[in-house]
């Protein structure tokens, strides 16, 4: 008898499967997968396919669509999502917020602010913002604030709450934002740095999927940033999420996109104020 392991490592992916499951993924998450990341989904899924001593795609796709709430959805979109992401991306929203929004929120006595990180992806862009609220509120005492950041990644949200981050993803961080809001690894070898627990405690994180019909968070928010998520979905799809966000947003609360989105020719609740950088109306 034959006991060595098969090897899986060469499944390949058909084209009907390609498009059984990039119909699935774009249906029910949004992320659009055209022809040309083929090689890049199979190579992805190979990893779960060994995972789980699946030999062929077909076998996956049986088993990811054949399990009524399974897991194994959660675990493919882990491994197809993009996160890319850094401290202070995109700084001119971090000084807008410096400049503009704080500042505000002093003239009117608003004692909380709440912001959303909406696809926080491993929690660079809300550690951000918390490092620029709490240097704020040094010199500004009486202002409270919390942060959320979502993402549909489960692999990220760890990374995320855990907090710990390389050397290379901390060095753009000026030595002394550095010095005072990450401590450093005792084990020189390792060169990891950990966001202080001072910071950590002001952020939640959580699992969304941004095209669910409606969201479930209670709260209505000062700033929300999702940036540099939408460039992944149609422009249909990217006027209804934006138009689901806002539901969650003040009037007259702040929204940012990224550098390579837009809302021109959109039915949204929002007026531009400067590139990238957006206000809802006030009467809606």
């Amino acid at each position: 008898m034959d006991n060595q392991p098969k090897t899986y490592y060469n499944a390949q992916l058909s084209d009907k499967e390609f498009d059984s499951l990039s119909s699935y993924i774009y249906g029910e998450y949004g992320i659009k997968m055209p022809y040309v990341k083929k090689v890049m989904l199979q190579s992805r899924l190979q990893k779960r396919l060994r995972k789980l001593n699946l030999s062929t795609f077909q076998e996956y796709i049986e088993y990811v669509f054949g399990t009524p709430g399974s897991e194994e959805v959660i675990h493919m979109m882990d491994v197809v999502s993009t996160n890319k992401t850094d401290f202070f991306r995109e700084p001119v929203h971090f000084d807008f917020m410096r400049e503009i929004i704080l500042p505000e929120a002093v003239l009117n006595n608003q004692r909380n602010i709440k912001i959303w990180s909406a696809g926080s992806s491993s929690g660079e862009e809300a550690y951000t913002i918390a490092f620029t609220i709490n240097e704020f509120i040094e010199n500004n005492s009486g202002i409270d604030y919390q942060i959320i950041g979502t993402d549909i990644s489960t692999i990220v949200l760890k990374a995320a709450i855990d907090a710990v981050y390389k050397e290379d993803k901390v060095e753009s961080i000026p030595m002394s934002l550095k010095k005072k809001y990450f401590l450093k690894s005792k084990d020189p070898k390792k060169k990891l740095y950990r966001v202080i627990p001072q910071i950590r405690s002001k952020v939640k994180f959580g699992r969304m999927n941004l095209m669910d019909s409606s969201y479930q968070i209670n709260e209505t928010f000062d700033v929300i940033f999702c940036r540099n998520t939408l460039i992944y979905f149609d422009r249909e799809t990217q006027e209804n999420v934006i138009n689901k966000l806002c539901r969650h947003l003040r009037p007259k609360g702040y929204f940012f996109l990224g550098h390579s989105e837009s809302i021109t020719n959109m039915n949204v609740p929002l007026k531009h104020l400067k590139p990238t950088i957006f206000q809802k109306n006030d009467h809606r």
